[in-house]
């Protein structure tokens, strides 16, 4: 093969950026990420992951956020509105389509009305979850609800985050006023978990979270969308004596481990694979897992080891109950899968007892490197790939 000339290495090196490029972008976004790094919008931030709009946002892929700082949160919530509504609320402030600070001031005509989030759910009445934009003079830009007889209550601030075409994060001068977005709102019909799971061959798992009462946090999470994944009675049998060693937090921690603050549908998961934290999530504490599926078998990878979802109990959204074939074992509790299991009963004590004393590393696991990814989405290490890439153009070139 004659060697490669100069005049195709241009080529090559566009070649590998543009595989670069491919393997480390992606469209997604985490709005709790971005606002965590602006104290000033905590209690907002706050209300989001509570109603669940967060997972919501981070799921579209165009979206405007009008962010609101805590003092016009602190406003909004001394009309002490129910959850539910406070939700219709901020969803009438989450845009569903691009506007940056630069589009803003482009907009047709001076004027334009967009739809939002509380329109996209169908839960306002009429074009009541439209938004109208207007350019003021004087460099200004008004926001107000298209059922406020025109009045625009809030103005643009500041841009807080943008990343083009996909979210942008503005912050407004206080909440926009609706009367449809603020009528009372009725609470979701309630579905009881642990008599769901108890008919369903997961009984020993109901019994453990209504022994510790994390039962309640998997209740609260119900109406905003959660996803169990339930170790069957067997499974938790062979378990129990480990999970009696832990203490009632860690018990705690163990059994919110197996949450996720959001529907995710089988399809979904298949679809979606890559981390996702759980109801234990607690900042430094991770407890994550990931998510991947290999055709129809779907698997939850801990740093520790690996499940597979074996059936589905209940499907009703806001609600998915899966069956698991092994109990979640997350690093935080178990450091190793040698510290989870039981000593294996063929080896001699003896031999165990002259060998030197190793504290085996936890399983290592590609969620390592992108768990604090800036977007929250698991990707290829794009690095290793280009210096394979690299190293490959320059062994060719030398054949």
């Amino acid at each position: 093969m004659p060697p490669l000339t100069p005049t195709l290495f241009p080529s090559l090196a566009l070649f590998i950026l543009f595989i670069f490029s491919s393997s480390t972008t992606s469209n997604a976004h985490n709005i709790t990420r971005i606002l965590a790094k602006h104290p000033e919008f905590s209690t907002f931030n706050h209300y989001l992951t509570t109603t669940h709009l967060a997972s919501e946002i981070n799921r579209r892929q165009t979206i405007t956020v009008l962010a609101l700082d805590n003092a016009a949160m602190s406003a909004l919530l001394d009309k002490q509105l129910s959850l539910y509504t406070v939700k219709n609320v901020l969803s009438l402030h989450v845009l569903v389509d691009y506007f940056g600070s630069k589009k803003l001031h482009q907009i047709t005509n001076g004027t334009a009305l967009t739809s939002t989030m509380f329109q996209a759910t169908g839960a306002a009445p009429g074009s009541s979850g439209y938004i109208n934009i207007t350019d003021l003079k004087g460099g200004k830009v008004g926001f107000g609800a298209e059922d406020n007889n025109g009045k625009l209550d809030a103005v643009y601030v500041k841009s807080v985050a943008e990343i083009p075409y996909n979210i942008s994060v503005l912050q407004i001068s206080q909440v926009l006023n609706s009367a449809e977005a603020e009528a009372p709102t009725a609470e979701p019909s309630q579905l009881n978990l642990t008599e769901i799971m108890s008919k369903q061959g997961c009984k020993a798992f109901a019994d453990l979270l209504k022994a510790s009462g994390a039962d309640a946090t998997f209740n609260e999470n119900i109406d905003g969308g959660l996803t169990v994944f339930c170790p069957t009675d067997p499974v938790i049998k062979g378990f129990m004596p480990k999970y009696e060693n832990l203490t009632a937090a860690q018990k705690v921690s163990l059994q919110l481990y197996h949450g996720i603050p959001v529907y995710q549908s089988m399809q979904t998961l298949k679809s979606s694979n890559g981390i996702v934290n759980t109801l234990a999530t607690d900042g430094a504490n991770k407890f994550d897992f990931t998510v991947q599926n290999d055709g129809e078998v779907v698997t939850l990878k801990t740093k520790v080891m690996t499940a597979k979802i074996t059936g589905t109990l209940k499907d009703e959204e806001p609600l998915i109950v899966y069956k698991i074939d092994k109990v979640l074992l997350p690093r935080e509790l178990f450091k190793t899968v040698e510290a989870a299991e039981a000593p294996k009963a063929s080896k001699s004590k003896h031999k165990a007892a002259d060998a030197p004393e190793s504290d085996a590393p936890a399983e290592s696991d590609p969620a390592d490197q992108s768990a604090d990814d800036e977007n929250g989405v698991a990707g290829l290490d794009g690095r290793r790939l280009v210096m394979v890439l690299f190293s490959l153009c320059i062994g060719v070139s030398l054949m």
